[in-house]
């Protein structure tokens, strides 16, 4: 007899885990152990994954290494290709991948800096579409990416612009797997901190949450080194602290492979480093990240899921090399059904603190964040039919409405239009040295031909085989470095241009937008005064309307008494049994007074 299966389908619970490998071949030490390693820790975790996105495996033997020791509980995977030396994505499943693809980013550096790599990997997002149960609303669309890297502080990053064109693509591929009704599971390496550009544009254009910030709502924005981080005030966190609440998964003191090359020579000549986690531990920061949606426009029948638990885990060392898995640490969450039934408001609904509601800790936060992006993190007043509307000011976002069909109705949260026009400086100041590059190039190429020219005529002229021999190899390489740079400049520069234009034409319309949504704030705030002033005006007229009422109702009263009075004397009526017949007789006399 086949069992009955739940009526909203199964699973009650989802384990996520997003990790980075740190899998670069012939560059990363012990790349081969190691993941083999990162394998067998996967299948052993006390909290089996279910769903897991993998960065930097970068080649197919380590992908088959991994899939080798996690086949028993991850039975279905999918390693994307991408560029020439490949994505570096990986995502593993217990449930079916239904449909899978690769969506590349249009900007993802430049060709000249082949010693970083990120051009010719062919950076982008791994999408899948897993089936959990049968059933529209049991489809899971996972997105693993890993974005450009920051080589250089933040103020002198050039290829901070990119990067937050990515996070913009990868924002727009979560919004329409929302739209079309699907959980959404967004998870990688974004090299973004919290408090960077990328990040603002991802929780505010998208409709998912970042399930840390949801259940820490006060974890840190950036390194304890960090201006932002440095107004707050606070005593620089521990390496326990940063792993418990901020979930920092990157430069932690904890990780190996981010100690000094002294102590990593004695840490491989076997000399034991154990790392006190009370220690202070100032450049840690998050850079992993797992991003969250229920969907929009779900079917009434569905149940929808909840953010129960996060951690940063594989924080263990090798068993036999005594170093860290990776760089990097994972990021683990668990998102769970709510029972069949009928839920408590409670429950369904957890109060958004406002801005107008922080304690002083987070009014500190908010400050010190507008230190960083003046005007970024401003009041907003969601609509009352937005289910997922999570930003800077929601210490805790609400999940999904206890009518989930209501959770058609949405629309993107628009930065302060400050925080757009410092994407379009970034953007004109990345334009500008594209421009100067590619006319730099295709000098360069035209300058080359003009010199393989003449040492050509020099060659005809000269009579000494040595002299012509130095000609012809001058000649040659001078005309490959120019033909090189030719293609580059008139072929890639213009194809980061083109992509600049369209990323510059959505944040012009995303910065239209928050300009009427500014302009509506600033009237409100301009006639709020007006209305203020409108009411005191309205009550004070009606305070001297009740007084001048009051004042006619005591001088009326006085007369009607002085004119009883006038009735009783006159006529003589007294005693009860006469106040009807004094009563009208009352009434005649008042209307021949009047």
């Amino acid at each position: 007899m086949k069992s009955e299966k739940p009526a909203f389908g199964t699973p009650s619970s989802i384990n996520i885990l997003t990790y980075n490998c740190w899998g670069l071949k012939y560059l990363a030490k012990h790349r081969a152990e190691r993941l083999q390693e990162i394998g067998r820790s996967i299948a052993a975790a006390v909290t089996t994954p279910e769903i897991v996105g993998l960065q930097e495996c970068w080649t197919q033997e380590d992908y088959l290494a991994v899939r080798r020791q996690t086949r028993h509980i991850l039975p279905h995977g999918k390693f994307y290709h991408s560029g020439i030396f490949g994505a570096g994505l990986a995502i593993l499943s217990k449930w079916p991948i239904i449909e899978s693809n690769m969506v590349r980013y249009p900007l993802n550096g430049r060709p000249t800096a082949f010693f970083r790599g990120d051009w010719y990997v062919g950076k982008g997002v791994a999408c899948a579409s897993i089936q959990t149960d049968e059933g529209r609303e049991s489809i899971i669309e996972v997105f693993c990416t890993h974005l450009h890297a920051p080589y250089a502080a933040e103020a002198e990053d050039s290829y901070m612009c990119h990067r937050t064109a990515q996070a913009w693509e990868i924002a727009r591929l979560m919004r329409q797997a929302a739209e079309r009704g699907h959980a959404v599971v967004g998870l990688g390496d974004f090299n973004l901190t919290p408090s960077s550009l990328g990040f603002q544009l991802i929780t505010n254009h998208a409709p998912v949450y970042d399930v840390w910030s949801f259940l820490h709502p006060d974890s840190s924005l950036a390194s304890a080194t960090h201006p932002l981080e440095k107004a707050r005030r606070r005593e620089i966190p521990s390496v326990g602290y940063n792993l418990r609440e901020n979930g920092a998964t990157c430069d932690s003191a904890l990780n190996t492979w981010r100690w000094s090359k002294k102590q990593q020579k004695q840490l491989f000549r076997g000399k034991s480093i154990i790392v006190d986690q009370s220690q202070p531990d100032p450049r840690a920061k998050r850079l992993d990240y797992i991003f969250f949606s229920n969907g929009l426009s779900v079917s009434p029948r569905s149940v929808p899921w909840r953010i129960e638990s996060a951690k940063v885990g594989m924080t263990e060392r090798h068993p036999t090399l005594d170093c860290s898995l990776s760089d990097h640490f994972s990021v683990e969450a668990t998102i769970t059904r709510a029972p069949p039934g009928p839920t408590s408001d409670a429950d369904a609904l957890p109060k958004q603190e406002t801005i107008h509601e922080q304690t002083a800790d987070t009014a500190l936060r908010t400050l010190t964040n507008t230190s960083l992006h003046p005007t970024l993190y401003t009041s907003y007043n969601p609509s009352p039919t937005s289910s997922f509307l999570p930003g800077p000011l929601t210490r805790t976002p609400s999940p999904p409405e206890a009518n989930p069909s209501e959770a058609s109705v949405w629309s993107p949260r628009y930065l302060p239009s400050s925080v757009y026009e410092e994407i379009l400086a970034l953007i004109s100041s990345d334009k500008r040295r594209a421009h100067r590059q590619r006319r730099l190039r295709l000098c360069h190429f035209i300058a080359s031909v003009i010199i393989s020219i003449i040492c050509f005529v020099a060659i005809w002229w000269s009579s000494r085989a040595g002299i012509s021999f130095m000609l012809v190899l001058i000649s040659t390489l001078n005309l490959g470095g120019g033909i090189l740079q030719g293609l580059i400049g008139g072929l890639f520069e213009e194809s980061e241009l083109r992509a600049l234009e369209e990323f510059k034409w959505e944040m012009e319309r995303c910065k239209e937008h928050a300009e009427t949504v500014d302009g509506k704030e600033r009237r409100v705030l301009e006639e709020a005064p007006k209305q203020e002033s409108s009411d005191s005006e309205y009550h004070a007229e009606g305070r001297r309307i009740q007084r001048n009422s009051l004042e006619e109702a005591r001088i009326g009263g006085e007369k009607e008494k002085e004119l009883w009075e006038k009735v009783r004397a006159s006529e003589g009526y007294s005693g009860k049994e006469n106040w009807r017949r004094g009563q009208g007789r009352f009434v005649e006399f008042r209307g021949n007074a009047g």
